[in-house]
């Protein structure tokens, strides 16, 4: 993955996968790792974490299909390496939040995804 080529968004708006498409990894261990590593990685990159959580979703069963969501977000990562929360100084008197849903776009459960973020004058704090 070092000499990969960048992407600009973490995940595909495309068709949603489900935990049927794809075949079996054979070890799914590197699976596991990288989703583990990028789970920590959101403390400080709340960019990827709606991507993270949903690929978290087929840690039981992961497929190639899988694996290469988990590879997209990598390739994001590599193009944004210099991203990530910055505090600045300024006024902290106004406090802003923000949610996104999906709604019941699971192919396989049709449970919904939801996400927020929480703004102290222009940092993100949550």
């Amino acid at each position: 993955m070092l000499d990969c080529k960048s992407c600009n968004t973490p995940s595909t708006t495309d068709k949603r996968l489900s935990i049927l498409d794809g075949t079996l990894l054979a070890d799914p261990l590197q699976y596991r790792s990288l989703e583990g590593a990028l789970q920590y990685l959101t403390l400080t990159r709340p960019d990827i974490n709606f991507a993270v959580n949903y690929v978290c979703q087929f840690v039981h069963a992961p497929t190639d299909s899988h694996l290469l969501l988990v590879k997209r977000i990598l390739r994001y990562l590599k193009g944004t390496i210099d991203a990530g929360i910055t505090l600045s100084a300024g006024d902290i008197t106004s406090i802003s939040g923000y949610s996104n849903s999906d709604w019941a776009r699971c192919p396989d459960t049709r449970l919904s995804t939801s996400g927020f973020c929480v703004f102290l004058g222009s940092s993100l704090i949550c």
